[in-house]
């Protein structure tokens, strides 16, 4: 997953295509879900999945810092 984010961050540095950005946005979210799946890391890390899943598709009413 932190190539992933890594790559993500290089797009956005390199101001390329949304829809490049967006596929590896959705990559990112597949790999974290998969992550929660195999690890059972606890309610936190699928909180953050579910809040990672609902910003890609559009959904996030509110963030908190």
């Amino acid at each position: 997953m932190l190539a992933r984010l890594e790559r993500v961050e290089a797009l956005g540095r390199e101001a390329a295509p949304v829809s490049a950005l967006l596929a590896e946005l959705r990559l990112l979210v597949s790999e974290a879900e998969a992550w929660v799946r195999a690890d059972r890391p606890g309610a936190d890390a699928e909180d953050a999945v579910a809040r990672c899943a609902a910003a890609l598709e559009g959904r996030l009413i509110s963030t908190s810092t």
